[in-house]
C-alpha cells in the first residue's frame, strides 16, 4: 500500500533537533497538547495524525505496521528530517518500535507509551474493525475510552472525557477500521532484539487496554531499555500524568537527568 500522505503540525525552533509523537488508535495529534509547548521549546515538534484518523487521508482497506511506518518516512522526507526523536502512545508506539527496527538510522531516541509488541486478541481486533464499518466509531466511543483513564480522573474531567469521545467519534469509520486490522496481525516481539536507539517504556499502572505485562516485554527485550511506571494512570498516561511524561520525555531525548 502507497504512503499516506498525514496531516501535521510543526511547532518549535525550525534549527532544533526534531521529535515525532505518534497518537493512539481513536485520538488525533491534539492528544499531545499536554506536552507540546514545553517540548516545543527546545525541539522542533512534528505532531500528525494517523492515517484514517484526524484530518490525515483513509488508506484503501487494512493497513499493517509497515505501511503505517511508511508514512512517518514520508512525511519525515516531506519535512527534509534525516533523523528525529521518536515518541508515541499505543499504536503511536508500535510504529516507534517498527520504525526503530527497520529504518535506525533515522530514529534517534524512541519513547514507547502505553503500548505493545504484541497485543494478542486478534479476533476482537478484527470484531471492532466489523462493528466500526457496521456502525461508526460512536458506537463504541463511550465503550474504548472508558479504558483511557483511571475513573476518578474521568470522574474530576469530564470536559477531557467529551472533547475526546467527539474526536473518537469524528473519526473516518473506514480509517479506524483499517487501523484495528494492524493490532490484530502484529507481532514485533522479533524486533526487539534489534533496536539500537536509546529507549524509554512508560506504562500506566492501570492500563486495562494494554496492561503493565505489555511494557515489560518491550523493555526487557529491547537492549538498555529502562521503564518508568506511572500510578495512577490508565492508557492515555500522557494527560492523566502529564507532567511526568513531559518530564520523562524532556530527560530522555536530552539525557539530563532521569
Amino acid at each position: 500500500m502507497a504512503a499516506v500522505e498525514v496531516h501535521a503540525v510543526v511547532e518549535g525552533p525550525a534549527d532544533a533537533p526534531v521529535l515525532l509523537l505518534s497518537n493512539s488508535l481513536g485520538a488525533d495529534l491534539a492528544m499531545w497538547d499536554p506536552q507540546a509547548p514545553a517540548l516545543a521549546e527546545s525541539f522542533r515538534v512534528v505532531r500528525y495524525d494517523s492515517r484514517g484518523h484526524g484530518r490525515s487521508p483513509d488508506p484503501a482497506g487494512d493497513s499493517t505496521i509497515d505501511d503505517l511506518a511508511d508514512d512517518v518516512v514520508a512525511l519525515l522526507d516531506r519535512l527534509d528530517v534525516e533523523q528525529a526523536h521518536v515518541a508515541g502512545l499505543s499504536i503511536g508506539g508500535m510504529v516507534g518500535l517498527r520504525l526503530a527496527a527497520r529504518e535506525p538510522q533515522r530514529v534517534m531516541t524512541l519513547a514507547v507509551l502505553c503500548s505493545s509488541a504484541h497485543p494478542g486478541n486478534a479476533q476482537a481486533w478484527r470484531d471492532r474493525a466489523a462493528t466500526v464499518r457496521a456502525s461508526g466509531t460512536g458506537a463504541i466511543a463511550d465503550a474504548v475510552i472508558s479504558r483511557w483513564f483511571t475513573p476518578p480522573f474521568a470522574a474530576a474531567n469530564p470536559e477531557v472525557i467529551a472533547g475526546l469521545t467527539a474526536t473518537f467519534a469524528a473519526h473516518s469509520d473506514e480509517g479506524y477500521a483499517s487501523c484495528c486490522a494492524v493490532l490484530a496481525e502484529l507481532d514485533l516481539r522479533p524486533d526487539l532484539g534489534r533496536i539500537s536507539a536509546p529507549t524509554l517504556v512508560v506504562s500506566g499502572a492501570e492500563d486495562l487496554a494494554l496492561p503493565p505485562e505489555h511494557q515489560q516485554v518491550i523493555a526487557d527485550g529491547i537492549p538498555g531499555a529502562r521503564l518508568l511506571s506511572l500510578s495512577p494512570a490508565a492508557h492515555l498516561a500522557n494527560v492523566e500524568q502529564a507532567q511526568q511524561v513531559t518530564d520523562a520525555l524532556i530527560a530522555h531525548t536530552t539525557g539530563g537527568p532521569r
